[in-house]
């Protein structure tokens, strides 16, 4: 991403190298990272593998694979594999969490740092992790489970976890702002902590209108790239750009295509202008399974 920007606004680099360089590290990662059926973790400082299936502790990591389908390192084929693992070992539906990693630290000889200080299923050590939450959902938006994302989205969604008493109860912590962990200890299964945390909130605001409703600004562009569940119909979006109202509506049918104060569009982008009027803006998408 960052050579596109190099090379739009001409830079004084060598893009070339680094090009050459990103393709041999794909190359590599895909030849010494890929454990089988999901992405390692790291190394550590004698060469042991973190994030293996051949370790009793912290055998998948939820970053790493997060991060293989956003990087577009992983193929195709890998995954569907990459996907169907996260399933099977970090989605957590009783405790409706995702886990950031699974087995917890507890008495690995090598030293992985602080997170094995927390009790086992407490924070990073085990439990949910929220911000990497928020990239697995973009790994499985941009793999086309948009209805899968959109369900965990509100699986996490604080305001669900206090819908009755027993739910609040269970989770002990404020509704109305994000827990930045959620527990997967035993006797403690979806109890939050560390709330009010504004880097796990930002990444699921952005997750929630750039990425579920798809309503992104780039510059004096704004492009409407809806990833909705498939039961929503229509939804409708006003945005504000300085003193200019853009009435924005996003309806499901048998076409696609962008309309602009009555006129039809060739592209899904808008030029936002600030004439401080106010723009009927609808969006037809085709219905499609998810």
């Amino acid at each position: 991403d960052f050579l596109s920007l190099a090379k739009e606004f001409k830079l004084d680099i060598e893009t070339d190298k680094y090009e050459s360089f990103n393709e041999k590290l794909k190359d590599n990662l895909n030849k010494k990272a890929w454990d089988g059926q999901w992405y390692l973790r790291a190394f550590y400082d004698n060469g042991d593998k973190l994030g293996s299936k051949d370790n009793n502790e912290c055998k998948i990591d939820l970053i790493s694979q997060s991060f293989s389908i956003l990087s577009d390192v992983v193929s195709r084929e890998q995954r569907e594999v990459v996907i169907n693992s996260v399933e099977q070992y970090l989605v957590d539906p009783k405790s409706k969490i995702i886990r950031l990693l699974t087995p917890p630290f507890s008495k690995t000889l090598n030293n992985p740092g602080y997170i094995m200080n927390y009790p086992k299923g407490v924070r990073e050590n085990g439990g949910q992790y929220t911000h990497s939450v928020s990239w697995y959902l973009m790994a499985l938006i941009k793999s086309g489970y948009s209805d899968r994302a959109y369900n965990y989205y509100q699986m996490i969604n604080p305001v669900n976890r206090a819908l009755d008493l027993e739910s609040t109860n269970k989770y002990k912590v404020e509704p109305y702002v994000l827990a930045a962990d959620i527990y997967s200890a035993p006797g403690r299964e979806g109890r939050g902590g560390w709330t009010w945390y504004t880097g796990s909130a930002g990444w699921f605001y952005k997750v929630g209108i750039m990425d579920i409703l798809g309503l992104q600004k780039h510059g004096d562009k704004l492009v409407l790239s809806p990833h909705i569940p498939v039961r929503w119909d229509n939804f409708r979006i006003s945005y504000n750009y300085m003193d200019t109202e853009y009435n924005i509506e996003i309806i499901k049918g048998n076409k696609e295509e962008l309309i602009i104060d009555g006129k039809v569009q060739k592209s899904n982008e808008i030029s936002l202008k600030n004439d401080k009027e106010t723009h009927e803006i609808t969006l037809y998408l085709k219905k499609r399974g998810n």
